[in-house]
């Protein structure tokens, strides 16, 4: 599986080396580390799932926010759409990086809560437009107007937007990282991701429904696609407008009046 390189802004003591030994000695085994003490920075290149980087950065006591991944990247805040419909437990985040400027394809790479342990239909769908909650995002992403399969299958067997399935543990929590191989993130920027309340069959199940969504049953939650920063893009420490600081914005709303108010 191919690596990536993903950095974290981490919240550490200026120009600290013990801080800085004891996160290198956190991150062994999970891919080539570089940290930065006086910056309060981590990149790691890796093949592990962005949230395993993160927990392990967070067990050492130190708080990191994710603020690049990858090359061109974008981003998918699942069940945050500003919309009253649909509202359920589920909650996380997907994001899609490219490989490499030569490389066709993208990474994914995700973690959702709030599942049904099992398996669960997983998509790209072809708009952003959330204003009736996830009934509103259109159907799945397919410019070449191939009949639903399997992620596995070729482009004519496929939608673009078939991601399979991705399956909860008995938390109710998903963890995933891929590579999708026909994917191209310039052209999934603004549309939607989709998680379904039953498991895709991936085109297997013999009949007419299963050749347009794998009979995936119900959309359970959802999110738009958006551009997200790469590696040494975000410098933001600050958000200038109302000045929620990089750590205490991971808690906060991204607008209204809760936002403005302290922890």
């Amino acid at each position: 599986m191919s690596s990536i390189k993903i950095e974290f802004a981490v919240k550490m003591r200026r120009g600290d080396l013990e801080q800085a030994k004891s996160l290198e000695a956190a991150l062994t085994g999970l891919g080539e580390v570089e940290i930065d003490p006086q910056q309060g920075r981590v990149i790691i290149q890796t093949q592990r799932p962005w949230s395993e980087v993160h927990d392990k950065i967070e067990a050492t006591g130190l708080t990191a926010v994710l603020s690049g991944f990858g090359g061109q990247s974008a981003v998918a805040l699942i069940n945050t759409t500003g919309s009253v419909v649909d509202k359920t437990p589920v909650q996380g985040v997907v994001r899609f990086t490219t490989i490499t400027a030569k490389e066709p394809g993208a990474v994914v790479d995700g973690v959702v809560d709030g599942l049904a342990p099992g398996l669960h239909g997983f998509h790209i769908h072809e708009c952003g437009d959330t204003s009736a909650g996830c009934a509103s995002v259109g159907a799945h992403y397919n410019p070449r107007q191939s009949p639903h399969g399997s992620p596995t299958g070729g482009a004519a067997e496929r939608h673009a937007g078939d991601l399979g399935n991705i399956r909860a543990d008995e938390s109710g929590r998903a963890t995933f990282r891929f590579v999708d191989p026909i994917l191209e993130v310039w052209d999934i920027i603004g549309r939607s991701v989709v998680i379904t309340s039953s498991p895709d069959d991936l085109g297997q199940g013999g009949n007419d429904q299963s050749l347009v969504d794998g009979n995936s049953g119900d959309r359970i939650a959802c999110g738009i696609i958006a551009r997200s920063a790469g590696i040494l893009e975000n410098f933001k420490r600050i958000c200038a407008c109302d000045g929620v600081t990089l750590w205490d914005e991971r808690n906060k709303p991204a607008a209204g009046k809760e936002r403005s108010q302290k922890l």
